[in-house]
């Protein structure tokens, strides 16, 4: 038996009938003409209820981006690390084994014959004296001072200009007088490494970024000492190179001082405090 609707019951209204009450522009308008609140905000999240968008937050908004770890002198740093693990390898190896690293790592004349790349790389990882040595403050306070000038790439530039060129010009009159028969054949394997050549020219390339007053006893104090190592006559070789390489550093004064007034000298690692990427 079909059911059928009771006789006392009422028909069911038409829904197009029913008010619809949902807010309408003018509604709000009139709202809030008469200083009633805006209730809109409270519709978000109903199904069927919609908010204008304008006043929608975006998904970003008030999210900053996250500050990475600015590093001053990357160069100078990571230089110095690799530096710190040679020193203790030297201090704590086997003296054999230390003297066989050493002398593979040398840039004598016979290591330089065979393969110059390589050992002039290999000679500038090792610190004559160890890393507590008070040359090591130098190189620290010298690499990083014309670092936040010129930044690391050109630092290592100058760095490796001086190390290779006082080399060449050490070793190579070596070669010269062995073949000419004034050296003996044992000079062809002189023990020489270390960072003092890179440093030396380090020094000459700060100089001319730094003003008179600071830049000429800056030369004098570092050529005296040169000077009276050279005369003592212990090591004249690696004494001339000093000199060579603290020349050539002052010979990069035009470079040097053309970089320090490029403004993306500066080395970051990550972002900036403006948010821009590095």
């Amino acid at each position: 038996m079909e059911r059928t609707a009771s006789p006392t019951s009422l028909p069911p209204p038409d829904a197009r009938a029913l008010p619809d009450d949902r807010e309408s522009p003018d509604d709000r308008e009139l709202l809030g003409a008469r200083g009633l609140p805006d209730v809109s905000g409270l519709l978000d999240g109903i199904p069927g209820q919609r908010t204008p968008s304008a006043v929608r937050p975006s998904a970003g908004a008030g999210l900053r981006p996250p500050r990475r770890i600015r590093v001053p002198v990357p160069f100078t740093l990571g230089y110095a690390a690799v530096l710190a693990v040679t020193s203790y390898l030297a201090e704590h190896l086997d003296p054999a084994l230390v003297y066989t690293l050493l002398q593979g790592s040398s840039t004598d004349v016979a290591h330089l014959v065979q393969a110059p790349a390589s050992v002039l790389a290999a000679s500038a990882l090792w610190v004559a004296g160890g890393f507590a040595s008070p040359f090591t403050l130098g190189f620290l306070v010298v690499l990083a001072a014309l670092e936040r000038r010129v930044g690391g790439a050109r630092t290592a530039v100058v760095f490796l200009l001086g190390h290779v060129l006082a080399t060449l010009a050490t070793e190579v009159p070596v070669g010269l007088a062995v073949l000419a028969g004034r050296l003996p054949d044992s000079s062809l394997h002189r023990l020489d490494y270390g960072i003092s050549f890179g440093v030396a020219a380090c020094v000459g390339a700060l100089a001319g970024l730094l003003r008179p007053w600071l830049r000429w006893p800056l030369l004098a104090g570092f050529g005296a000492m040169l000077l009276q190592d050279l005369l003592a006559y212990t090591d004249p070789m690696t004494d001339w190179g000093h000199l060579i390489a603290l020349a050539t550093g002052a010979a990069a004064w035009p470079w040097a001082r053309r970089w320090a007034r490029d403004p993306g000298r500066r080395p970051v690692w990550g972002r900036d405090d403006s948010g821009g990427a590095a």
